[in-house]
């Protein structure tokens, strides 16, 4: 049988003299920092995929990234046998964890702030960005905000009226529209011989777009603008992206050799005078119970990351594996306070299967797979194997496609997320065209009235039209999906302000 256990008995049983609690902004202890750090996370990735309506991939993706190399300090310095040790482990954590970079840094302050801490005194002040230079000590192109002097340097190096969209992303990020532009760019400088004829690329990033006019038969030439009132980007004759701000990326093995590369080349430093990032904190091993746990939780944190890639998004059991480690950071702290490694290890088991339970059926297999390859064999692994096959054919009915002229699909939809990608050769791999679009649907018929909108993906390989304007993400419309004599989808919404034709489509009815 799955037990149920919850962090607050697991607290009430361990010898810690009480986890401290935060008052507002106070200082508390670094280990209790370390797990209200997991605990908002798991918090933020909840509250951004509680309804596709307000699916939000980028802050679920960041929250579940801090996890991936974060994930056994913390449970090493949850597990370390006196309150002294705990505290330096945990403010060795936190130090690697901040010195990432500022982004997260940034997040660590705003979301111990929301757990109630303060780490102003726990944190060492940042270190300065220094740009960095590649293995061979050329300077690399840094991440800079697009202002005017910026977009004049790069219409000095890069031929803008000759480049190419290679892809194009709109997103619904909150209240906001966010949008990534990739342009393929020829070269205005000269490069040593035998530089391979790989094109550079351009990254841009936009933040707040309030205008998207784009359309595939007019994706050839840029153009860069930053004024008062905000940024834009000229595509082709007719086509805007129009935003808040944005920041530029190139992507050029040669940027070195650029002019904007000559100027930084002067005043960046050697590589190895760079200051060096705080030591990955390694001390500590962790008993076996521990170590599965620990598994499971970075493991279901890497699953969680996946929705980065927006064709996997809707396929991650985001809320099911919110719901199963909910409350992980306070309860792993309660476990691993117990002084007697047997005790620990006892209570790291009752957690496991804590988690196990609250998995359900929708994880039993994804539980039972991860505990068999740590060599962990539980006596609850039988049971989550019969919760697995008990839910194999329980799914609701889907549809098939008829022969007709009109396909099936939602009767309502609001577009979340919007790709375009230009066919293209990269490192000498060639990359079909395709668009992909994520829609939130009403839940199905059979559900209950009040349960969530549903993320469905729906992809177009070699489309051979894509047209999207800013009317598109303007709220739910009714979909309409046909196909005409030559085989061709159609797929348009909001009276064509978003347009895809594609000779073969495909769509993910889960």
């Amino acid at each position: 049988m799955v037990k149920s256990l919850d962090a607050s008995s697991l607290g009430s049983r361990a010898n810690t003299g009480g986890l401290p609690g935060a008052e507002s902004g106070q200082r508390g202890s670094a280990i209790s920092v370390l797990g209200a750090l997991l605990d908002r996370s798991l918090v933020q990735i909840a509250d951004a995929s509680s309804d596709a309506r307000c699916f939000d991939r980028e802050t679920i993706r960041a929250a579940a990234d801090v996890w991936d190399n974060n994930t056994d300090p913390l449970f090493r310095a949850a597990t370390a046998s006196t309150r002294g040790q705990r505290e330096r482990r945990a403010l060795a954590a936190l130090e690697w964890m901040a010195d990432l970079g500022e982004e997260r840094r940034s997040w660590m302050l705003e979301q111990a702030s929301a757990a109630g801490y303060s780490l102003d005194e726990l944190l060492t002040p940042a270190k300065p960005y220094t740009p960095g230079r590649d293995y061979l000590g050329h300077v690399m192109a840094p991440v800079t905000v697009m202002t005017p002097q910026i977009t004049e340097s790069v219409a000095v190096d890069y031929d803008l009226p000759s480049a190419e969209v290679r892809y194009l992303q709109v997103e619904r990020v909150g209240i906001h529209l966010d949008g990534y532009l990739e342009l393929a760019v020829p070269r205005s400088y000269p490069v040593d011989n035998g530089t391979p004829p790989e094109t550079a690329t351009l990254g841009i990033r936009l933040r707040d777009i309030t205008e998207v006019r784009f359309d595939s038969h007019d994706a050839r030439g840029a153009a860069l603008r930053s004024e008062a009132a905000g940024v834009s980007v000229g595509i082709g004759a007719g086509g805007t992206l129009r935003a808040a701000t944005a920041d530029l990326s190139p992507d050029d093995r040669c940027w070195h050799l650029s002019a904007a590369g000559h100027r930084a080349n002067t005043s960046t430093p050697p590589r190895d005078s760079r200051p060096a990032r705080a030591g990955f904190p390694q001390k500590g091993r962790l008993g076996a119970n521990a170590t599965v746990a620990a598994t499971l939780l970075h493991r279901a944190m890497l699953d969680i990351r996946m929705v980065r890639l927006p064709g996997r998004a809707p396929q991650v059991l985001v809320q099911d594996f919110q719901r199963a480690f909910a409350g992980a950071g306070e309860a792993i702290l309660a476990a691993g306070a117990y002084n007697l490694h047997r005790r620990r290890e006892a209570a790291f088991c009752r957690l496991i299967e804590t988690w196990a339970g609250r998995g359900g059926p929708a994880l039993a297999d994804w539980f039972a797979t991860v505990l068999r390859e740590t060599s962990h064999q539980p006596e609850f692994l039988a049971d989550l194997h019969e919760q697995a096959r008990a839910h194999q054919g329980t799914d609701l009915p889907r549809q098939t496609t008829p022969d007709a002229s009109v396909i099936p699909g939602p009767q309502e939809a609001e577009l979340r997320l919007a790709t375009y990608t230009a066919a293209h050769t990269r490192y000498g791999t060639q990359q079909n065209a395709s668009a992909l679009v994520h829609l939130a649907v009403p839940p199905h018929p059979e559900t209950a009235e009040d349960a969530p909108w549903r993320l469905r993906a729906m992809q177009g390989i070699n489309p051979a039209h894509f047209q999207l304007e800013t009317k598109a993400f303007q709220g739910a419309g009714h979909p309409h999906v046909t196909v005409d004599d030559n085989a061709a989808h159609h797929f348009v919404l909001h009276d064509g302000a978003l347009d895809i034709t594609s000779l073969n489509c495909s769509h993910d009815p889960s």
